[in-house]
């Protein structure tokens, strides 16, 4: 028992001071899964909640309950890394029809955006969608993708459109933070 809360606290201060910039940034909290391996932050006012057969851990605004952030984790096909799954562009334009806007759901994807990060000799895509949905609203998603251990890890974080200039810098600060290990 003592053994986990001190890993935990030394995963949480050595992400402290290797990310200064972001660990401090007002209006976010830490989530760390040692088991899973992986941590990121997420707003202040959203809590955790329970997806039967969904993602592996999900958090969403009190008010606005749409607005969320997820982390789903998959097999990665022959343990590939992520280049070789594809570019940021490839893997985003699959993420859009796959997850985002599979055939049949009556909603839209387009890939804005798709770049490359790296921190710590680990590649981060990090990906943006407009997201347009039957009842003709409109969502912005961002969403962070790497793999680990022979996982892929996407971290996706949605928010109605009518919002997003609002919270642009919050949740862009919260996909920003998501880091595997």
């Amino acid at each position: 028992m003592w053994k986990r809360i001190t890993l935990i606290l030394c995963l949480i201060f050595t992400f402290t001071l290797t990310n200064p910039g972001i660990a401090t940034a007002a209006g976010l909290k830490s989530f760390v899964d040692t088991q899973d391996g992986y941590q990121f932050l997420y707003p202040n006012g959203w809590i955790q909640v329970k997806v039967a057969n969904g993602p592996d851990v999900v958090f969403h605004d009190l008010i606005e309950a749409t607005e969320n952030v997820s982390v789903v984790i998959s097999p990665v096909p022959e343990g590939k890394t992520l280049t070789e799954l594809g570019t940021p562009t490839e893997i985003g334009y699959k993420l859009g029809k796959n997850a985002l806007a599979p055939e049949g759901s009556g909603r839209t994807a387009e890939l804005v955006n798709a770049e490359e990060k790296e921190f710590k000799d680990k590649k981060y895509y990090l990906l943006e969608y407009a997201i347009k949905l039957p009842n003709g609203k409109k969502r912005h998603n961002l969403a962070s993708i790497a793999t680990s251990r022979g996982k892929l890890f996407t971290f996706n974080a949605s928010v109605a459109e009518r919002r997003w200039r609002r919270v642009k810098g919050i949740i862009q600060d919260s996909v920003n933070s998501f880091v595997v290990y």
